[in-house]
């Protein structure tokens, strides 16, 4: 790699709000507000509106559509062509 192109890559805490989850990685993202760590180093913390925690789709609460009864009902409604 060519030296002084690429953006830092470091230790950073992503922290979940809505679900008050947090985890360690790394990332080139940075932020001027830090968070004490579990292993008592202190870290970057990144502040993100929704993580695999508190996501819909990985919660399961995600809702599914009906998209055969709307189909059924716009046919109903407009008839069917052809």
């Amino acid at each position: 790699m060519r030296k002084g192109i690429h953006p830092d890559y470091g230790p950073v805490v992503f922290r979940d709000r809505a679900a008050n989850y947090a985890f360690l990685t790394r990332s080139t993202m940075t932020s001027e507000k830090t968070v004490e760590w579990e292993d008592c180093q202190t870290y970057p913390v990144v502040d993100v509106e929704i993580s695999n925690v508190s996501h819909p789709f990985y919660t399961g609460t995600a809702r599914v559509l009906d998209t055969a009864g709307r189909v059924e009902r716009f046919e109903r409604r407009y008839g069917k062509q052809g």
